[in-house]
């Protein structure tokens, strides 16, 4: 709704090269969300029974949970404030996913995981030690 609303007129007022970051970091925004949304349709259909887990996981291959790629501090600096809070909050939700995706998809590697979170990689072996669903 920003991009679409109060965004679009703060992305009139940038000059050119803020206007040019705006463009690129805004469609890297929608389409980071639209693979968060993607994977997370793929869990609630599988939580509802619409899907197994092993239908998910096959269906799982065609959403792409990419990394997302670091912008340049100069030109994220440059953009409207309210678009560098989403950006950053996208950002959070999708490291967030990626570890979900880690631990639900591949609980046999959880040295990934403890990098991150050394509570989080034990938590991941016991819930995979303990999950009946799979």
């Amino acid at each position: 709704a920003y991009l679409d609303g109060p965004g679009r007129g703060e992305a009139k007022a940038l000059p050119r090269h803020a206007a040019l970051a705006y463009a690129t970091e805004s469609m890297r925004l929608t389409t980071r969300l639209m693979q968060i949304a993607s994977w997370l349709l793929l869990q609630r259909a599988v939580n509802e029974g619409e899907l197994t887990f092993d239908q998910a996981k096959t269906e799982k291959t065609k959403v792409k949970l990419s990394t997302w790629e670091s912008s340049h501090e100069e030109s994220m600096a440059s953009l409207p404030k309210r678009l560098q809070d989403l950006i950053e909050t996208s950002r959070s939700v999708h490291e967030q996913v990626l570890r979900l995706d880690q631990l639900i998809y591949n609980p046999q590697a959880p040295d990934k995981i403890a990098a991150a979170n050394p509570v989080e990689a034990q938590m991941g072996l016991l819930r995979a030690a303990f999950d009946t669903k799979r």
